[in-house]
């Protein structure tokens, strides 16, 4: 009788080579940190996490063929600029995972500051049940991080592009904050229900000049236009927020805008001209100007 035929094992290369050739591929492309990148790729691809990785790593572990040929099609998608974010098709903001991809804007981590200051602000209100709108919310993670954060608060959100909503829909729904309402409307209509009782309104508006190319190809081809530019100055959707977010809020309610480096003076003349009081404009991490509030007479 003869004896069965050993199963067959899968080629396996050790991880470390893998993630050094992904490494030099990326570094080419001119990406900032290619190894980080090739890492997140890989933990996605073998479905561990970043120090589940460098774990392996460490001990020597291997990939086998199957999962190496998948590696290398994600790091030829990374290599073309494709965001790491549609290949992985999450973004982390704060303490979320968000789904991401084709149509949504993808939230940044300067965004997680303005994400904090309406949380504070809306910790701060004396309403034992306050009220925050966020306009324009794309992926939802400005929306879903104060409801999640702030339990007692109730959080409405409004998106206007059916191919961002998608997204926001299926994070509103895996994410499922009782406290959170997802509406599609236009900021410039949102809520009319709520006006004057809103106690922080938040938006991450499209804020970049018409006639600025972004630098990076992962925003220039991927994000999307109705996401990026907003106007001849990039603020003429600041400007309907301005009017929108005066009549939402109620007195001394605030308004919290994200905004390129550079905008911060002209926002605050805006708004201040507007009828705003105590216009500031707040740094990121890396000492950036990143957002400007006001509060409502």
């Amino acid at each position: 009788m003869t004896s069965p035929a050993p199963a067959s094992v899968p080629p396996v290369v050790p991880l470390a080579v893998e993630l050094d050739a992904a490494t030099a591929a990326l570094a080419r492309t001119g990406i900032e940190d290619p190894r980080v990148d090739a890492e997140l790729l890989a933990a996605h691809v073998l479905g561990v996490g970043r120090g589940e990785l460098q774990a392996r790593l460490i001990t020597g572990g291997a990939i086998d063929d199957e999962r190496r040929e998948e590696l290398r099609r994600a790091i030829e998608r990374r290599a073309t600029r494709e965001p790491l974010q549609h290949i992985t098709g999450v973004a982390g903001f704060r303490h979320l995972e968000l789904r991401v991809g084709p149509g949504v804007f993808v939230p940044r981590p300067e965004t997680e500051i303005v994400a904090q200051i309406a949380i504070d602000a809306l910790v701060a209100s004396a309403t034992p049940e306050p009220i925050a709108v966020d306009l324009g919310t794309g992926s939802g993670a400005i929306a879903l991080s104060l409801a999640t954060e702030v339990p007692h608060a109730r959080v409405h959100a409004a998106e206007n592009s059916v191919d961002a909503f998608l997204w926001t829909r299926e994070n509103f729904d895996r994410v499922a904050a009782p406290n959170a309402r997802l509406a599609f409307i236009d900021l410039a209509e949102a809520f009319p229900e709520l006006d004057g009782t809103v106690s922080v309104v938040v938006s991450n508006p499209p804020y970049v000049p018409d006639g600025a190319v972004p630098r990076d190809p992962e925003v220039r081809l991927y994000d999307p236009p109705a996401a990026l530019y907003g106007g001849a100055d990039g603020l003429d959707v600041v400007r309907v927020l301005s009017e929108v977010g005066l009549r939402l809020l109620h007195p001394g309610g605030t308004l919290v805008l994200e905004h390129g480096e550079w905008q911060g003076e002209p926002i605050r003349a805006l708004l201040t001209a507007a009828g705003w009081r105590s216009a500031a404009t707040h740094p990121d991490l890396t000492l950036r100007d990143r957002a400007t509030t006001a509060v409502r007479p």
